[in-house]
């Protein structure tokens, strides 16, 4: 099965709700979602929920991925410690835009006690709808991986 419209989707404890909502827009507007919890409110630790979306993206069962905690700051931390990820932490419509067409984000991360459901529906479907303009972000992006030292 492609995954090419394949989201993995998660959250911790203070994103549980927020992220059930967006991970029913995502599958109203054609996407496959992989949920990778968690599935309710009680407490969890966030980079668990990370490792388990970005291994789904390494592991190419899916694309894109979404994360969502309490500011988004943990679950970028946490995802950007994978070499295949590119985890934006968005606020609004546009960083999630510009995340994927000037870094070719493959991760989004919301902040379910700052952004709100309608701004974090718009962040995503932005982010699900932009491709990477590649050109001249290509260069910078292989800065991003360097060439280990020897």
């Amino acid at each position: 099965m492609s995954n090419d419209k394949t989201i993995a989707v998660g959250a911790d404890h203070a994103g549980f709700a927020l992220k059930n909502h967006l991970a029913e827009a995502a599958r109203k507007a054609g996407w496959r979602v992989i949920d990778c919890g968690t599935n309710s409110a009680e407490s969890v630790d966030y980079p668990d929920i990370a490792h388990a979306v970005s291994a789904r993206i390494e592991g190419g069962e899916a694309r894109l991925g979404l994360l969502v905690c309490g500011s988004g700051i943990g679950m970028a931390i946490a995802a950007n410690r994978h070499a295949g990820i590119r985890c934006a932490q968005a606020h609004d419509a546009t960083e999630a835009r510009l995340s994927r067409s000037h870094n070719n984000a493959n991760v989004l991360a919301l902040g379910a006690r700052l952004t709100g459901d309608v701004v974090a529906l718009d962040a995503l479907t932005a982010f699900l709808s932009t491709d990477y303009d590649g050109g001249r972000h290509d260069s910078r992006l292989a800065k991003l991986n360097p060439e280990p030292t020897r």
